[in-house]
């Protein structure tokens, strides 16, 4: 795929996360990209395998999803209109599509055992389901004392070279493509340092379709083209969870680690969390890596 294509596809990709709650037509995205909307139509299917409907839709319903689960005070009518859609009714019947129940019955299902000590006491008791929710809360307590460092850090404003990926497969590539980019202009030193962005959450978004960010640290602002871009960590405050892990573990680090938020009363911020590497695990006599987890807090 040309690399000019990518670019702009980058851009449109940020440009809607950006204006979600914002008219986004075809021709509205288009003039963004610089693009006809018959040529931005094209391009974006063959690089992202959605549509440019189907992708705003999907985000859209993926954005009222996030928010249903910690804001209990936002109404479902209100996050409909914020989000494009013209009826309640519709945003509902469009919700159903992705998660096959309402957003009314999504919010009470998902939040039922959001955090331990809260669940109700006569329907949590069904089918031993309470019993099962705090043996796993108590699994993951002990996991994160065990395997997990845990400090709050205000993080500087880090600049970043990175490379786009749909999809948990194909990230390696993705990081190849990046160093085979950097290596050339001396960007790969002893103390450089990779970190992967999650721009969606696999709680709600399939694997396949999940956006990342694989990124290299730069200590300047660099030139960058084509497939490459370059983007900002902005500054703030963070949990940090230093981990020295297998890479089967992750899912499991990233779940404790909120928890670990949720239950010392920290808020996520609107800014996506992120993954910085400090080794090869290919190269650790363990196959382990060793990382740290972000999540931006208020």
């Amino acid at each position: 795929m040309n690399e000019d294509y990518i670019k702009r596809i980058n851009a449109v990709l940020i440009f809607i996360d950006e204006n979600l709650d914002s008219e986004l037509s075809l021709e509205i995205v288009a003039k963004a990209a610089f693009y006809s909307p018959f040529h931005l139509h094209r391009v974006f299917k063959a690089i992202t395998n959605e549509t440019l409907n189907s992708y705003i839709t999907r985000k859209r319903i993926e954005k009222t999803a996030s928010i249903l689960l910690p804001k209990k005070n936002v109404s479902i009518s209100e996050l409909s209109l914020q989000y494009g859609f013209n009826s309640n009714s519709s945003f509902t019947r469009t919700f159903k599509k992705f998660y096959s129940i309402s957003p009314s019955e999504f919010r009470k299902t998902k939040s039922k055992y959001s955090k331990i000590g809260q669940v109700d006491s006569t329907n949590g008791q069904e089918n031993g389901l309470l019993e099962e929710y705090i043996c796993n809360i108590n699994n993951l307590i002990n996991w994160i004392k065990m395997n997990a460092t845990i400090e709050i850090k205000e993080m500087p404003k880090l600049d970043l070279a990175f490379v786009t990926q749909i999809g948990v497969e194909g990230l390696g590539t993705a990081y190849a493509k990046l160093m085979q980019w950097a290596a050339p202009k001396g960007l790969l030193t002893e103390d450089s340092k990779m970190v992967t962005i999650y721009h969606d959450s696999f709680k709600i978004t399939e694997p396949e379709k999940v956006r990342m960010s694989a990124c290299l640290i730069l200590k300047e602002k660099t030139e960058v083209s084509g497939e490459i871009g370059w983007t900002i960590l902005e500054k703030g405050k963070c949990i940090v969870g230093h981990f020295e892990i297998g890479i089967q573990e992750f899912e499991k680090s990233w779940t404790g680690l909120f928890l670990w938020m949720n239950q010392n009363g920290y808020k996520k911020a609107d800014r996506n969390p992120f993954e910085i590497y400090h080794n090869n695990f290919n190269e650790h006599p363990e196959k382990k890596a060793i990382v740290d987890f972000y999540i931006p807090i208020e």
